[in-house]
């Protein structure tokens, strides 16, 4: 039976989520514990590292960030700046840019600051956006593989030794560089936070022609390599306290442009603004697993009290889980072009990865659809 957290607005369907006795969700006693954090002792903690790895001749960056151009990479840009670092920014381009996700980039750039923009082959890429969806249900694999891997490569070809990620989703790991002995990158801590799916990219090789050189970008350098150049990385959400919201405010503040309306499938207009597929992405959440991006918004703003719980589940039911007929204002048939995919192929992909149990279905066993193409649910509980 389908469950909601009594306190935000999750279904227990989410991976890695537990409900308790109370009936409350472990991501919210996560954000509980916060108001007994310090973090000043955190601040401090983070300065202590940030100089442990600071170029001492100046000779090379101070750390690496890797960066899309969205509100949480400019912060991490501002922020580290603020402190005093000399950062190099490495974007992994992402699958199809859209037009504010370019200006985006170009004003995290005019923050002053070194900048690396890895582009891997677009055939490819396209295969490999193909691959995900029909045989993980995720169009963006490549671009989540891409994000951890890229970055590494290039720390490693240019000997910067300390990368700075963004928010932890567990919300509750330092990183490697917190430790003072033992403290470079291996390949198990990137494959848990690198997004894999279950699909590894040794798996691919022979899949539409696909050869071992043509996945260089979403190869892990070797272990040698990680260790030569003592390759590290820390969460910077463990150190400061992190927000979406308050990061896009400071984002704004220093530039950052948002969409000019509410973005399909959110709540907001301030996130997910660089790839015209993440609509696509997001709506095969909600076939697995019953909620979508607006879910997720909504239990961030009640658990920091912006909205009420019914105000959430009104926003939820008002914006999750629809047809992603268009994203950033791109029509879905333009965004599977490159795909070489249908609207109808498409609705079939859908309907494959679609956990029936979650949504309403007629006498035959068939999934119900309004004239739009969306799916009901059942709920089962409140909301």
């Amino acid at each position: 039976m389908l469950r909601y957290c009594k306190r935000c607005v999750m279904p227990d369907t989410k991976p890695d989520l537990f409900l308790d006795e109370e009936g409350v969700c472990n991501a919210c006693r996560s954000f509980e514990r916060r108001k007994a954090i310090d973090w000043d002792a955190r601040k401090k903690e983070l300065l202590q590292i940030l100089d442990r790895y600071r170029s001492k001749d100046g000779r090379n960056w101070d750390c690496l960030i890797p960066v899309s151009g969205g509100k949480d990479s400019t912060f991490q840009v501002v922020r580290m700046k603020q402190l005093g670092l000399n950062p190099l920014c490495v974007t992994a381009t992402t699958c199809d840019l859209s037009d504010i996700g370019r200006k985006n980039i170009q004003n995290l750039k005019n923050q002053g600051v070194d900048y690396v923009e890895f582009s891997p082959n677009p055939v490819v890429r396209r295969k490999l956006n193909r691959i995900g969806l029909m045989q993980v249900g995720d169009i963006s694999w490549p671009e989540h593989v891409g994000i951890f891997t890229i970055p590494v490569r290039v720390a490693v070809q240019m000997n910067v030794p300390l990368i700075i990620w963004g928010e932890n989703s567990q919300n509750e790991y330092g990183g490697p560089a917190s430790a003072a002995e033992n403290n470079t990158l291996d390949r198990r801590w990137l494959e848990e936070f690198g997004g894999l799916l279950g699909l590894r990219v040794s798996d691919l090789i022979g899949l539409e022609g696909l050869q071992a050189r043509d996945l260089i970008p979403y190869t892990y350098p070797s272990d040698e390599d990680l260790k030569r150049v003592g390759v590290t990385g820390l969460f910077l959400g463990y150190y400061l306290p992190w927000d979406g919201y308050s990061n896009a405010l400071l984002s704004q503040a220093h530039g950052f442009t948002t969409y000019h309306t509410t973005v399909e499938g959110s709540l907001v207009n301030y996130e997910n603004l660089d790839n015209h597929q993440t609509g696509i992405h997001d709506y095969f959440k909600f076939l697995k697993f019953g909620f979508g991006r607006a879910t997720d918004l909504a239990c961030l703003h009640v658990r920091r009290g912006r909205i009420s719980r019914q105000d959430a589940i009104e926003l939820v039911r008002m914006h999750d889980g629809k047809f992603p007929w268009s994203y950033l204002g791109k029509p879905l048939e333009k965004i599977l072009e490159p795909l070489d995919l249908t609207v109808e192929e498409f609705i079939k992909i859908c309907d494959r990865f679609t956990n029936k149990k979650l949504f309403l279905k007629d006498a035959h066993g068939n999934l119900i659809k309004d004239k739009h193409g969306n799916l009901t649910k059942i709920n089962y509980d409140n909301p």
